[in-house]
């Protein structure tokens, strides 16, 4: 179902528009498709706000599957329902596989090239670098948050820390952090 105020803002024409942008989307995400996604969505194409994005994101992440997969699915089912979503779905692998399978039989032929191994490296830092400039640029929309910002900053911190730090696997960290927030957002919503 679209949002309420998409009069005000572009949304997707036809589920052909979210299989070609999301085709365009996934072909740019060499290492992550956060940072493009995000651009894509919020900044260039207009079709959700940031604080939308963050809160589809949350539920992106918290579903089984890959995050941006996820993403995919809930955007084109907002717009198109199932039609939609199968759209969005399909531009994000359809071509990005058909691709892969073709750069997996090249790469089959020259994977013990240096040069070929030291670009690959190259590549997961820029990812790296794209991930958290995306996070920083997010993190402008937690000033809005029910929780107040030094809360919501203590979580981000608490989860850096458990994950990054003290290596807890994620699928721990998020249920229990993610569940925290949840309520305590409910409770501070309607008190």
């Amino acid at each position: 179902m679209p949002p309420k105020d998409s009069v005000t803002r572009n949304q997707p024409k036809s589920s052909s528009d979210l299989f070609l942008s999301f085709t365009f989307i996934a072909l740019q995400g060499f290492g992550g498709v956060l940072a493009v996604i995000q651009q894509n969505l919020v900044e260039r194409k207009r079709w959700l706000t940031r604080e939308e994005f963050i809160e589809e994101w949350a539920v992106a992440q918290i579903m089984p599957g890959p995050n941006v997969v996820n993403l995919a699915l809930v955007i084109g089912g907002r717009y198109f329902g199932l039609r939609g979503a199968l759209a969005a779905l399909g531009g994000m692998i359809l071509v990005p596989l058909l691709l892969l399978l073709v750069l997996a039989v090249i790469y089959d032929q020259f994977a013990d090239n240096p040069e070929i191994a030291g670009a690959l490296r190259g590549m997961g830092a820029v990812a790296a670098g794209l991930i958290g400039a995306t996070g920083l640029k997010l993190a402008t929309t937690l000033k809005n948050h029910p929780l107040g910002r030094g809360l919501v900053i203590a979580f981000c911190l608490l989860g850096f820390i458990a994950v990054a730090l003290l290596r807890f696997p994620l699928v721990a960290v998020l249920p229990v952090l993610g569940s925290l927030t949840c309520f305590l957002t409910y409770r501070k919503m309607n008190p």
